[in-house]
């Protein structure tokens, strides 16, 4: 299961070799659209990559330190530091391929 943070436990939560941080709010469609996807795809990589997910309710200031301005946007840190963004909703081989070349950089 997806780590669910706030801005208190934000930093902490995305350090790691890779991490992929899911913002989305209860209220967005497509981010309803998404959950099921981003489960299948931890329970693929999850071993491997840190799943994290933000609800931007609330935590606007970290949703704007990141120029996360529409949902459902991913977010992939590498040992703590955000180094890509992939916004909007994709099907899980999309997904899946996208996460294996990112893990085939390490």
């Amino acid at each position: 299961m997806a780590i669910e943070v706030t801005s208190e436990n934000f930093d902490q939560a995305t350090t790691g070799p890779l991490t992929v941080v899911d913002f989305w709010a209860p209220w967005c469609g497509p981010c309803k659209m998404m959950a099921p996807v981003m489960t299948k795809l931890e329970d693929q990589f999850g071993d491997r990559i840190k799943f994290v997910k933000m609800n931007v309710d609330g935590n606007q200031e970290i949703a704007q330190r990141y120029k996360v301005m529409s949902i459902p946007s991913l977010v992939l840190f590498r040992d703590g530091k955000a180094v890509e963004k992939v916004t909007g909703v994709y099907p899980e081989v999309k997904l899946a391929h996208y996460f294996n070349r990112k893990l085939a950089e390490e």
